[in-house]
């Protein structure tokens, strides 16, 4: 991660704003697994690595035009390189792209094998440490915020930071929403026994964090507000 930021940064490439809060948020979860704070610190150490393989075969995708890119994805690294982009909506898209996208299929991969062997006490432990990762993340919201969005906002004149704060966001309603929403896609694929329904809703999962992308580009002002909220709120609002 640091030596993309680093490589970014020199040929001014935008995506190193997300990539650097990501890191700050990985440094985090990996001081996490070490001092102890997970039921299952290896299985968490697995999520961590294969969450950011994910990311880093997205940014290959993209680089190469590759037409297997998620379409969500293709939306963050193109806005990723308008200049007029608000600070915040990169950080946004990265991290709708990251959660609603990568970690369903990240958590699928890793429970999918295991799932009918793990004992409800067992499966209990798996989500706990996945609640977990939202009080580890919420944590790091301070540094996210004076070590990448103050400086980046400051290098590119993006006075207002663009859009609000990023720890009411990032806390209240990204964080703790979206990965309650994650958890229970993964969970519902990993219970499909049909191959291809699995399969299909593997794809689903595109199209629903595209979806939030175009509430928040599209939508005004309560696009904007509703881009963070839970999947059934916004069906409930019929904005799905």
């Amino acid at each position: 991660m640091t030596t993309q930021i680093a490589a970014w940064e020199s040929v001014g490439d935008q995506r190193a704003v997300f990539l650097a809060c990501y890191l700050r948020m990985t440094d985090n979860m990996i001081l996490g697994v070490a001092n102890g704070r997970f039921h299952d610190p290896a299985w968490v150490g697995d999520l961590i690595h294969n969450f950011a393989g994910y990311y880093f075969t997205a940014i290959e995708a993209y680089d190469h035009a590759a037409v297997d890119l998620p379409v969500v994805w293709q939306y963050a690294f193109d806005l990723a390189k308008e200049p007029t982009t608000p600070l915040i909506k990169h950080l946004l898209l990265g991290i709708n792209a990251h959660i609603n996208y990568d970690l369903v299929q990240v958590i699928a991969d890793m429970l999918e094998p295991e799932w009918s062997d793990l004992s409800p006490a067992g499966r209990r432990l798996r989500f706990d440490d996945h609640a977990m990762v939202n009080v580890v993340i919420g944590e790091t919201i301070d540094r996210v915020q004076d070590e990448v969005v103050a400086p980046y906002a400051r290098l590119m004149q993006f006075v207002d930071l663009a859009a609000g704060p990023l720890d009411e966001w990032c806390t209240a309603r990204l964080i703790r929403n979206w990965r309650t929403d994650v958890w229970s896609q993964a969970i519902t694929i990993v219970n499909t026994s049909d191959l291809p329904t699995r399969l299909t809703l593997r794809r689903e999962t595109d199209a629903i964090a595209l979806s939030r992308v175009r509430l928040m580009l599209d939508g005004g002002a309560l696009g904007a507000r509703a881009f963070g909220y839970p999947l059934r709120w916004l069906r409930r609002l019929r904005m799905f």
